[in-house]
């Protein structure tokens, strides 16, 4: 009998100074993996440093979630960066929330890029190596989460850092395996059930149904459920409990 393993992430501490977006204490109480933003979209030293506590007090993973220095777009404008610029700017990200995750008696466990960034890594060769030097840079062989085939995690794979596929429950994907843009309609699937449905194939069958309706195979080591979605915290509850419930063990994989 084959044993469905995979990890639960989300990106929590998305917030700056007495603005909130995600309910960081609920969602920590379902997934085994926290994307934490550093500074660069969302979040500041009070805010890293709450999480990182709540986050080593439940044994849940920490990874610095880094981005394009863009807090007025929350990350999600494309934009061009010199590669020893974003180099030094990711160094940078993961660096600061060290402090906060050491400080709390854990440690940064992995990286996972935000938005505009993350998807700009899956195709674009230089930018994905930029990201994986500043990883290096930071110091330590930090896993890097990616999308399945990216060129993130190629360049990840022959840095000798570890790359992590995942796959989102909430998020639609073309017949090509990438996600459907946001400024493109359905790109977020908001049905809580179809986000359970879609998770446990994941898990189990290692696909998901795409935007014209074809079969995609998505093998993925790692699930994310969007921390800033409408009722996100009680999705990821959800998610775990099917999970759970269809035999998937659920289990950090750094």
């Amino acid at each position: 009998m084959t044993q469905h393993v995979i990890d639960l992430n989300a990106d929590l501490g998305e917030g700056f100074g007495r603005w909130t977006l995600t309910d960081d204490e609920a969602l920590l109480s379902a997934v085994t993996s926290a994307n934490v933003a550093c500074g660069f979209h969302a979040g500041d030293p009070s805010v890293m440093r709450r999480v990182c506590d709540l986050a080593a007090a439940r044994g849940v993973r920490i990874g610095a979630q880094v981005s394009y220095r863009d807090l007025a777009g929350f990350g999600r404008r494309a934009m061009d960066v010199p590669p020893d610029e974003l180099a030094a700017e990711v160094a940078y990200q993961i660096g600061a929330l060290r402090v906060f995750a050491e400080a709390a008696g854990a440690g940064v466990a992995y990286v996972k890029p935000h938005g505009a960034l993350y998807n700009r890594t899956v195709r674009d060769a230089e930018q994905a190596h930029a990201v994986v030097t500043g990883v290096t840079l930071a110091g330590g062989a930090l896993p890097v989460l990616g999308l399945p085939g990216s060129q993130l995690l190629d360049a990840a794979a022959a840095a000798g850092l570890t790359p992590v596929p995942e796959a989102f429950a909430d998020r639609a994907y073309t017949p090509g395996g990438t996600l459907v843009p946001r400024r493109e309609p359905h790109a977020v699937v908001e049905d809580a059930e179809a986000v359970v449905r879609r998770s446990v194939g994941f898990a189990i069958d290692g696909g998901v149904e795409a935007a014209d309706g074809s079969r995609v195979a998505v093998a993925a080591r790692s699930l994310c459920v969007h921390g800033d979605t409408p009722g996100a915290a009680r999705t990821a509850a959800r998610v775990r409990a099917a999970l759970e419930s269809a035999g998937v063990t659920v289990r950090a994989f750094a």
